[in-house]
């Protein structure tokens, strides 16, 4: 599997043939315990921005947002022991699994998928059943279906906006340094954020353009969610639910662009309902 899919090991077409007995019990949230980002589509920005820092990852042929969850490599900070969620929004791009689209060679041609090393997948009946005794598909896989195709027209819409960033000329690399209470520091690197002062220095004409897509809106979200970098230096510092003590912080700076290591990275609207 490609490494953009971070949490999908062995993804396999979906087939009655093959999963006409399975199941799937989604209980929790274990299988993201060693990923320190995720991807967002643009329409999650309203959500993640009140919870996450919101920042960019990639290069310019596969720029994207992503979430920060941890500071540091394989760290998920936003899942407890037991792999509850500690956090309001989930990213669909964690809601969708254990399922995933496969692109065909004809555009606009997927295949549904299915992470079968995902433990929740089984066949003694428990959870959601994919195939009816008959073989069809069963209203959970539909549901499945309709959110996958919904996720990859809002990814389409997002390559665009990311695109048009890089255009523009409006992102910077950057990182996050935290210091601990022992005075310990450690950094999170390989993202970018928009630059305020080139943001500032648009043209009327192009910012006037992005406020009638609603461009401009993403990016003061983007903005926003930075101050979110205290939120993860909390969790790191006293855990999910502890306040950070005194003469702990955690700022974002600039960084130039070739010290950027890759951060984890890749794309995620409403999870698809139970049957």
């Amino acid at each position: 599997m490609p490494t953009q899919l971070l949490i999908y090991e062995t993804a396999v077409p979906v087939s009655s043939t093959r999963h006409g007995k399975c199941a799937v019990e989604v209980k929790d949230y274990e299988f993201t315990r060693t990923v320190n980002a995720v991807p967002i589509v643009a329409a999650e920005f309203p959500q993640a921005a009140a919870e996450y820092a919101i920042v960019f990852a990639g290069n310019a042929d596969e720029l994207m947002p992503v979430v920060i969850l941890g500071a540091r490599d394989k760290e998920n900070l936003y899942i407890s022991e037991r792999g509850d969620w500690l956090a309001k929004y989930v990213p669909a791009f964690v809601r969708r699994y254990p399922f995933v689209f496969s692109e065909g060679e004809t555009p606009n041609n997927f295949t549904l998928c299915v992470d079968e090393s995902y433990p929740g997948l089984n066949y003694q009946g428990r959870g959601q059943a994919l195939f009816t005794q008959e073989g069809k598909p069963t209203r959970y896989v539909e549901s499945i279906l309709n959110f996958l195709k919904e996720y990859v027209d809002q990814a389409e819409r997002t390559k665009a906006f990311c695109k048009k960033l890089a255009d523009l000329k409006l992102l910077d690399a950057m990182q996050a340094q935290f210091t601990l209470a022992s005075g310990e520091k450690t950094s999170l690197r390989g993202f970018m954020a928009v630059d305020r002062n080139r943001l500032k220095g648009l043209s009327g004409e192009a910012l006037a353009e992005m406020a009638k897509t609603d461009e401009l809106e993403l990016l003061y979200l983007h903005l926003h969610s930075m101050r979110n970098f205290a939120a993860v230096k909390d969790r790191l510092v006293q855990g999910p639910t502890g306040k950070a003590p005194d003469g702990a912080g955690s700022e974002p700076r600039p960084e130039s662009r070739e010290s950027q290591p890759g951060l984890a990275s890749q794309p995620s609207t409403e999870p698809p309902p139970a049957e």
